[in-house]
């Protein structure tokens, strides 16, 4: 009897140490903002406020800022599927070859037709967490390696990870416990309630958001929807003292852009397609808030890491007022661009007891990073992949803001043409790389090369190639010595019907 009673009292002791420190493990959330570019915020991610800062209200981002640290140079990939597998697998996007967006179709590539040029053997199929699936890259995700280690995983809002038929188009296969909303489309069909979010009777679409009965026939905006769903999701975790991962992955600011309601009368004197984006702006800062509000209600904002971050630069060809690739000045072009436009993006981290608020780095980061940083937060070491990663873990710049590695380079690539040809600079068939402060812009088309010094051009403004033929050799031979390294899709030309070589052949 007494051994019995030694073994059960010892049981309860391990066993309580053990959930104690399963406790202590942080709950982490990204929120994933689409289209959002670097400065459709009130918090300025400059040496200064710039215009655009002064049109938008995002007082949560004020307040996410104040707790955490600021990126004032975050990258992500100029569209989102790209973006979001690099994410998901920690690989570059020249390397995991999903180069361009993913359609919802099955075999399905979203190339526009060009002259020149045959569509790249890019996987356009997506991310599949199953080898075998043709033309998808076979990778291990990160949130698979949260759950396995005991993280309940939630996913809410947009996926578009891969074409519907696949594995991967099922966030439910890629290591969420929890699915609200995600799928293979990459857009919304409606953002209104009183429209069944796209959802029509008899009528089938892929890009009706599924999900979300309750709110059909109501004025719930998407937005809100979502964040709704998101609460009640993570209140399962909190309430059993499990650490979770929320992947709060907003279809905001993604076309169609329709007004919010909520917040039009803070816009009158807008262009009305620039109020209605305005509004979507200011509905996702309400999102953030009220995660934030309601972290802070049941008592766990203190061991939970926020995570900020857009898949891609905003948007400046269709769907904005004013002139094209003006939107986001003094930035050039937008999404869809390897200039700085498309793919510099606003970022914040907040780690309550290790990011001291208010602290900002320049320290250049891009989106593979999030993968070995997140592992890193939760702890999680020795873990097994399929795919050898790219990314590099931040949280040493999370401890340590004024660190910095001039020497990394990053890179970009998309060997397709995402839409129509006069659509802007840094558009269709485009590599790029930075390193330090210079950054190298590679037409794939015509094999010109742009250079830039980022620090006093942040603009591209002035192309400093024809002064640096030497700084131009190296970054050229280097973006492309690494591209064909990780056998890089490349676009096929029609005279001969093979892939472009690599400039480095």
């Amino acid at each position: 009897m007494k051994n019995w009673l030694i073994v059960f009292i010892s049981s309860v002791i391990v066993g309580g140490t053990l959930h104690a420190q399963k406790a202590k493990r942080p709950n982490i959330i990204l929120f994933l903002v689409d289209d959002m570019g670097w400065q459709d915020t009130s918090e300025p991610f400059w040496k200064e406020k710039t215009p655009l800062n002064k049109i938008y209200r995002t007082p949560s981002m004020e307040r996410l800022a104040k707790e955490g640290m600021k990126f004032t140079n975050a990258y992500a990939a100029p569209v989102c599927t790209p973006s979001r597998v690099s994410l998901m697998t920690g690989m570059n996007t020249g390397h995991h070859g999903v180069t361009n967006w993913t359609s919802p179709l099955l075999n399905t590539p979203t190339d526009q037709k060009d002259d020149q040029f045959e569509t790249a053997d890019w996987n356009y199929n997506g991310l599949s967490p199953v080898p075998g699936v043709p033309y998808t890259i076979y990778a291990t995700t990160f949130p698979q390696l949260l759950k396995d280690a005991g993280y309940f995983t939630v996913h809410v809002g947009k996926a578009h990870w891969g074409s519907q038929g696949t594995p991967g188009a099922n966030p439910n296969n890629m290591g969420f416990i929890v699915n609200i909303g995600g799928g293979a489309a990459g857009q919304e069909q409606s953002y209104y309630g009183e429209e069944n979010y796209g959802n029509k009777p008899g009528i089938y679409s892929v890009r009706a958001t599924p999900g979300l009965q309750d709110y059909y026939g109501t004025n719930t905006f998407l937005t809100e929807a979502l964040t709704r769903e998101a609460l009640k999701a993570i209140e399962t975790p909190i309430s059993r003292n499990e650490p979770f991962y929320l992947n709060m992955a907003h279809f905001a600011l993604h076309v169609p852009v329709q007004p919010d309601p909520r917040f039009i009368e803070h816009y009158k004197d807008l262009d009305p397609e620039e109020a209605a984006y305005a509004t979507l702006i200011e509905g996702m800062d309400k999102s953030l808030g009220d995660i934030m509000d309601f972290l802070k209600k049941k008592g766990v904002a203190e061991n939970t890491i926020i995570i900020f971050m857009s898949d891609n630069g905003g948007l400046s060809i269709t769907n904005r007022g004013g002139k094209p690739n003006t939107q986001n000045q003094p930035l050039k072009a937008g999404k869809g661009s390897v200039n700085e436009g498309g793919i510099r993006e606003p970022m914040i981290v907040k780690w309550p007891g290790v990011v001291r608020g208010g602290t900002v780095t320049n320290q250049y980061v891009i989106i593979e990073d999030f993968f070995p940083t997140i592992l890193e937060m939760a702890g999680i070491k020795n873990y097994k992949l399929v795919q050898q990663i790219d990314g590099q873990s931040f949280v040493p710049l999370l401890k340590n803001p004024n660190q910095t590695q001039n020497t990394r380079s990053l890179i970009w690539h998309i060997p397709n043409k995402w839409i129509k040809d006069d659509a802007g600079p840094g558009i269709n068939y485009y590599s790029a790389i930075r390193k330090g402060d210079w950054k190298l812009i590679y037409s794939l088309r015509t094999g010109k090369t742009e250079l830039y010094n980022l620090k006093t051009d942040i603009g591209e403004e002035k192309d400093l190639a024809s002064g640096n033929a030497d700084r131009c050799r190296l970054l050229t031979t280097e973006l492309f010595h690494q591209l064909k390294e990780w056998k890089a899709p490349m676009p096929v030309e029609k005279t001969t019907g093979k892939p472009l070589p690599f400039p480095v052949e």
